[in-house]
């Protein structure tokens, strides 16, 4: 969009304040019906570039209403996703060969990182730019130390990453489990790895997940992760 990335809105009457970040997601961060409404107006005004909305669901659902009647149909509306945290050391076993990616296995890594994209969004990350953009995200999260996985020959088995991350949150994304893999409890010890990190660093781990997944919702339990909010999610053509 062409607005600022962070934009805002003070009503000095009420002595509140609203905020949304404006940017590859739209995302309203604080706020009321009104100030929904407002945000909603103002994505309105210019071309749209944002490719989805997230956040919590009594905000984002208001928004995706009123935005709707101009930007048509969503590719999936996600209107249950379980925001969950974890403030201590997980509950069950830590997988211990789950560990940092180097950036000499960013190709190796990628292409986990590829299938775990396509399945969860449904698209290609490479469309447009032949993935050049997506290259240059996972890189940066390798450098920064906020991808892990899990390697068996040479191949990934096991993946998971620090999407974002403030100085009290870090946030869970990206999970994924090699098809050959699966059903032999990486998941859960692989992800329990990565939020032991989060935890050992002084933050709260967390994540969210849809609310039909009732098996990575029963694996994130084992690990004691718990529900404190709802985020939902609408995915944009």
């Amino acid at each position: 969009m062409s607005a600022p990335p962070l934009f805002r809105l003070v009503d000095e009457r009420r002595v509140t304040e609203s905020l949304c970040y404006a940017g590859p997601n739209l995302i309203p961060l604080r706020g009321d019906a009104e100030d929904m409404k407002a945000f909603s107006d103002k994505a309105m005004s210019t071309a749209r570039r944002c490719s989805s909305l997230v956040g919590r669901a009594e905000l984002v659902l208001p928004m995706w209403r009123r935005l709707e009647s101009v930007w048509g149909t969503a590719r999936d509306v996600r209107e249950h996703q379980p925001l969950m945290a974890l403030n201590s050391m997980p509950q069950c076993a830590i997988d211990p060969a789950v560990r940092p990616v180097r950036m000499e296995e960013l190709d190796t890594y990628l292409v986990a990182a590829i299938d775990m994209f396509i399945g969860e969004v449904g698209v290609d990350p490479r469309m447009g730019d032949g993935g050049r953009g997506y290259r240059r995200r996972i890189a940066s999260l390798i450098a920064a130390g906020r991808a892990w996985a899990r390697f068996e020959r040479g191949e990934v088995v096991f993946k998971a990453e620090v999407g974002s991350q403030s100085p009290a949150v870090g946030q869970i994304q990206g999970v994924w489990v090699h098809p050959e893999w699966r059903g032999h409890g990486l998941g859960t010890a692989g992800t329990a790895a990565l939020a032991a990190a989060v935890v050992a660093s002084g933050r709260i781990a967390s994540l969210y997940v849809n609310g039909y997944n009732t098996v990575a919702r029963a694996t994130y339990a084992r690990i004691g992760f718990e529900q404190v909010g709802t985020f939902a999610t609408v995915l944009l053509d």
